[in-house]
C-alpha cells in the first residue's frame, strides 16, 4: 500500500475535485497506520484514499478532500454514492425487519425483486433466483447448480477471467497469478482455455477479428473434446462478456454465438458473469445483450444494490432443480440489500440511466479516441457504455505492456482528485457511477490525459 506524502497539483474548480491537503492528510495516515497495524495485507490498494463519505460521483475523505470516483468502489455503487432513494429505502426497511433469514422463512421482497429481475433478464422465462451475498457466491451457486443439473463434473472457463476468491471461484479465476498462488490443490475438473483478447492477441486477431475469436471457440470443440476433454462430462462454460480483471476486455459477438452453439450441442450449460459488466453498466441491462445470446444462468452482484452487499444467482426455471438442503445462506436476500436493490432499479429505470450511460460512455470514448495516435503511452482503448479499458504500453509496436507505468498513471490522477483502478495487465479502468454527466467525465478526462502525457515524457 501507498503511503508516502503527495502534493496537492491541481487547483480548485467550481466543477471539479477538490485537494485541501497533501495525499494523504494527516487524519488519512493516522487510519493507514492502524490498517497496517490490525487489517489483513491481502487487500490490493492502489493509493491511500481514506473514504468518509460520499454524494453522486465524489468521494470525500477524512480530511476534506473531495474526488470525483471513477471506479465506483469497483463499479458497485451504480446510482452514485448515497442516492437519496436508495438511502430512503434501506432506512424504512431498517426500521422495519433487518434479519431472520430467508433459507429457513420467507420474505415477500425476496419474491418482488425476482420477479422484476425476471423481467429483465437475458433469456426468456420462467426464471428462478438464488441469492447470496456476492459475486463470488453467485459463482459458487452456479458451479454447484450446473454439477447437480447436468450429473456432470467438468467446468471449462477462460485465460483472463475473474470469478471471485473463495475457493470454487477461484479455481475458475486466472487473471493473476497472485489469486491462486499457494492455494493448491484447487477444486478439481477446471479447464482455461483461450479468451478472444483482440487487443493484445496474435497478429492474426488484428489481421481477422472475427476468425481470431472463432478459432478461440472452437478451440474447444475441435481440440479439447477431441483430446482430453469427453463433452459429455462437460456441465457449464463460464465466461464474462466483458472480461472485467482481465483489462475489460469485450467479448466479439461472434465469439459469444459460438459458444452459445457449442454449449447447444453438447447439453452444456453457458453461464455468463455480468457481476461487474450487468446492470445498466454497458448501456443496456446486461453486456451479454449486446451479443443477442441468451444464457442458461447469469451471475449478478456489484451494482444491483448499489453498494449493499447483494449476489443473484438467475436461471431458468427448469435448471433450478435440486432440492431443500443443497444449497443456502444465512444472510442471502437479506431484507435490507434486497430493499436497497429495488430502489436502484427505480432509480436507473426513472432516471433513464440505461441510455445515459450509454450516451456517456459514447461521449468518453469518442473524446478518447484520439488517444492512441497522440499519446505515448495509450495502445488501445475499448468498452461498451461506462466499462471502458484504456491499454498502457511500453511500446505499441509490440504491445508490451506498461504495468509500472498504469500505475503511475493512476496514482497522479489520485494525487490530482479522479479515483482510477488498474485491471489486467497494464489497463486503467473506467466505470464511474452511471449518474455521471458529460461534464464531470470531461473533467475526468482531463485529468487522465494529462497524468498519462506527464507519466510518458
Amino acid at each position: 500500500m501507498t503511503t508516502k506524502t503527495m502534493t496537492a497539483t491541481a487547483p480548485e474548480k467550481k466543477i471539479g475535485p477538490k485537494i485541501k491537503t497533501a495525499l494523504p492528510g494527516p487524519n488519512a495516515k493516522s487510519v493507514l497506520a492502524g490498517d497496517q497495524r490490525l487489517i489483513s495485507p491481502s487487500y490490493t490498494r492502489s493509493y491511500p484514499l481514506v473514504a468518509k463519505s460520499g454524494r453522486g460521483i465524489v468521494v470525500t475523505d477524512v480530511d476534506g478532500n473531495e474526488f470525483y470516483d471513477f471506479s465506483a468502489g469497483i463499479a458497485v455503487t451504480s446510482t452514485g454514492h448515497c442516492h437519496p432513494h436508495v438511502v430512503a429505502a434501506i432506512q424504512k426497511q431498517a426500521a422495519e425487519l433487518i434479519h431472520m433469514s430467508g433459507t429457513d422463512f420467507y420474505y415477500e421482497s425476496m419474491v418482488t425483486l425476482a420477479d422484476r429481475l425476471s423481467k429483465i433478464a437475458p433469456m426468456p422465462g420462467p426464471h428462478k433466483i438464488y441469492y447470496g451475498n456476492s459475486g463470488a457466491e453467485a459463482i459458487e451457486c452456479a458451479l454447484k447448480l450446473a454439477r447437480y443439473h447436468t450429473k456432470r463434473q467438468n467446468i471449462i472457463a477462460f485465460f483472463g477471467a475473474f470469478h471471485g476468491r473463495t475457493m470454487g471461484a477461484v479455481s475458475l479465476t486466472a487473471s493473476k497469478p497472485q489469486q491462486r498462488r499457494r492455494f493448491a490443490p484447487l477444486m478439481p475438473g477446471v479447464t482455461h482455455v483461450p479468451y478472444p483478447d483482440l487487443y493484445r492477441g496474435r497478429k492474426d486477431a488484428a489481421q481477422d477479428p472475427d476468425a481470431f475469436a472463432l478459432s478461440c471457440a472452437r478451440f474447444i470443440e475441435e481440440k479439447l473434446f477431441k483430446t482430453t476433454l469427453p463433452p459429455e462430462e462437460v456441465a457449464a462454460i463460464f465466461v464474462e462478456p466483458v472480461q472485467g480483471e482481465g483489462g475489460y476486455v469485450v467479448a466479439p459477438t461472434i465469439f459469444m454465438q459460438e459458444l452459445r452453439r457449442i454449449c447447444d450441442t453438447h447439453g452444456i450449460m453457458l453461464v455468463v458473469d455480468e457481476v461487474q459488466s450487468g446492470v445498466a453498466r454497458t448501456g443496456k441491462w446486461w453486456a451479454v445483450e449486446h451479443t443477442g445470446v441468451e444464457p442458461d444462468m447469469i451471475c449478478i452482484a456489484k451494482g444491483i444494490a448499489s453498494g449493499m452487499p447483494l449476489g443473484i444467482t438467475l436461471t431458468r426455471s427448469e435448471i433450478m432443480d435440486w432440492v431443500p438442503g443443497s444449497h443456502a445462506s444465512t444472510f442471502g436476500g437479506n431484507p435490507i440489500c434486497i430493499a436497497a436493490a429495488m430502489a436502484s432499479l427505480d432509480v436507473i429505470e426513472k432516471e433513464h440511466l440505461l441510455d445515459h450511460s450509454a450516451e456517456v460512455g459514447a461521449h468518453m470514448l469518442k473524446r478518447m479516441s484520439t488517444w492512441p495516435a497522440k499519446l505515448k503511452l495509450v495502445g488501445d482503448i475499448r468498452g461498451r457504455g461506462l466499462m471502458i479499458g484504456v491499454d498502457i504500453v511500453k511500446d505499441k509496436a509490440t504491445k508490451e505492456y506498461g504495468a509500472a507505468e498504469r500505475d503511475q498513471i493512476v496514482e497522479r490522477a489520485f494525487e490530482h482528485g479522479v479515483l482510477f483502478l488498474g485491471c489486467g495487465p497494464s489497463t486503467i479502468r473506467i466505470c464511474p457511477p452511471l449518474v455521471v454527466t458529460k461534464e464531470q467525465a470531461d473533467v475526468a478526462m482531463d485529468v487522465l490525459e494529462g497524468c498519462i502525457q506527464q507519466v510518458g515524457k
